[in-house]
Formats: structure tokens, C-alpha cells, sequence
């Protein structure tokens, strides 16, 4: 029986090995590797080739949604399966949008995750059943609104790099500390930051942070040394 490859990312070393240890009674299934960051993950799928990764969203140095978008776009026969604690439209849009084919809750994974898993490694979607009710009320409201999407804000489009510069900023960095992460010029930095404050007409590094804990992209402020 060929076995369902699978990446674990997740800041969190106790959760990872809460999942590793439901994964590992499964016949059908192998933990190929573990990530602890957005950044680690992109490296790690494109060495590995996983057939599914289990991808958090709130991560340091980069984030679950651009890791998503990463992964998707280079190596589109890997899926991305999320595992967050958010669970609110706003996100699951974002992600679904990115490329993953599903996203569960972690409060209620236990019971999922693996159906889950051998969905998405048969390239089907998988909700939660919270998430996919109020998605199939969503289609069905906007259905009966001739086909308008109900409720929808209007998004900010930035791009990979800016969602990378907007992360590291939040995160506390400096440019140069940006500059040496993405290997780019600190010249380069400031004018991703220029744009990202442009697009989100926010010009202080605490409307930024604020911004960024407020989409998930990071958990919460940098602590104070």
C-alpha cells in the first residue's frame, strides 16, 4: 500500500507531536517531516514533495497563508490541508484563495484530520462542519441574492513580498534583520514597506502590527526584552 506522505507545520513542538502520534498508528500514512515556521515549510515541501501538508496559520518569519501560496503555485500536486484555531470567513477565503483544499478547526481535528487528510490527498475539499455550514449558507444567500456575495469586504491585494516584509515588521524587525532574512537590499526593504504602508494607508509600525494580528499573520506583539 503506498502510504499518504505527510509535512507537518507548526510552531508549536507539542502540538506537532500530538498530530505525529494520531498520524502514526494509520497504515495508509507517514510523517515525512516537521516544520516549526511558514518559511522552513516551503523549504522542507519542495525537498520532500509531501502529498499533503498540515499547515497553522500564525506563524514566525512567514506565515501559513503565504507558505500556502507558495507551495501551491511551485508545487501544485502538494495539498494544503489548514489546522488553526481561526475559523472565522475572512480566513478560510484568504486560505481557500491561496490554494489549500481544506481547513479544519483544532479544536475539533481529532475527529477530522484524518478523513481530512485522505480527502485532500485525493485532491477533494474538506471543512470542518462548522466552517463548510456557513460556507454552504453563504452560497446559498448569495444565490438568492441573484449571484451577489453577500457581506464581502473589499480586499487589500499585496503581494507575496510585501505579505513577507509586513510579517518581519510586525515581528519587530528591522530593515536591515528584513534585508539578510529575504536576502534582498535594504533599499529594496524600504520601498516594500513604503507600498505596504501605501496600500494599507497605515504609516505607523503599530497600526501595521495591529493590522497584521488582526488577519492572523502573526499571534500576537513582539514582548519587550
Amino acid at each position: 500500500m503506498k502510504k499518504i506522505r505527510v509535512l507537518l507545520v507548526d510552531d508549536h513542538t507539542v502540538l506537532r507531536q500530538g498530530l505525529r502520534s494520531l498520524l502514526l498508528d494509520k497504515p495508509d500514512m507517514e510523517v515525512i517531516g516537521e516544520a516549526e515556521n511558514g518559511r522552513q515549510a516551503v523549504q522542507l515541501a519542495a525537498k520532500l514533495l509531501p502529498d499533503v501538508v498540515v499547515m497553522d496559520i500564525a506563524m514566525p518569519q512567514l506565515n501559513g497563508l503565504e507558505a500556502t501560496r507558495q507551495i501551491t503555485k511551485e508545487l501544485p500536486t502538494v495539498k494544503v490541508l489548514i489546522l488553526s484555531t481561526y475559523g472565522e470567513d475572512e480566513y478560510v477565503h484568504q486560505l481557500t484563495e491561496a490554494g489549500a483544499v481544506g481547513y479544519l478547526i483544532k479544536q475539533t481535528a481529532s475527529t477530522d484530520l484524518i478523513e481530512a487528510i485522505r480527502e485532500a490527498y485525493k485532491g477533494n475539499a474538506y471543512f470542518s462542519p462548522s466552517i463548510a455550514k456557513r460556507l454552504l449558507d453563504r452560497y446559498r444567500d448569495s444565490f438568492l441574492n441573484g449571484g451577489k456575495p453577500i457581506n464581502q469586504k473589499a480586499a487589500v491585494h499585496l503581494t507575496s513580498r510585501e505579505l513577507e516584509v509586513l510579517q518581519l515588521v510586525a515581528e519587530g524587525k528591522g530593515n536591515k534583520q528584513m534585508a539578510a532574512e529575504l536576502c534582498i537590499s535594504i533599499k529594496t526593504v524600504e520601498k516594500h514597506r513604503q507600498q505596504v504602508m501605501d496600500k494599507l494607508d497605515l504609516h505607523e509600525v503599530a497600526g501595521l502590527t495591529r493590522y497584521a494580528i488582526a488577519q492572523g499573520i502573526i499571534e500576537s506583539a513582539p514582548k519587550l526584552v
